[in-house]
């Protein structure tokens, strides 16, 4: 079990800590399960970039990059180091605490 929090960029937003997340679902899944927007235009089958987060901590705890996750993430709106795409960041059996931070998402309301 996890205890994943999400913080985000976009201003006025409190970061919401989620306890005892279950392993076997990806941090989008998490997320809109739990009302917390995160996009997703392919539908979490890593076929685009709309998920982009950044993995803070316990990465050791979700499923590693994989090369074809790396392509998507460099046509991401400011990649990091920490990027992932939150489809592809499937946990893992275990227990820890998670942070990802969410980039600003509101650029994309015009799309």
């Amino acid at each position: 079990m996890y205890n994943i929090t999400f913080k985000f960029e976009q201003k006025g937003l409190s970061p919401v800590t989620l306890h005892n997340i279950e392993p076997d679902q990806s941090i989008l899944e998490v997320a809109l399960k739990n009302n917390i927007e995160l996009h997703h235009n392919c539908g979490g089958v890593c076929a685009c970039s709309t998920c982009h987060l950044y993995l803070e901590n316990g990465e050791q705890f979700v499923e590693e990059l994989s090369d074809k996750e790396e392509d998507f993430i460099d046509r991401a709106v400011s990649p990091r180091l920490n990027s992932r795409l939150g489809c592809q960041c499937m946990l893992l059996s275990g227990t820890g605490d998670i942070t990802v931070t969410l980039p600003d998402q509101t650029q994309f309301l015009g799309e």
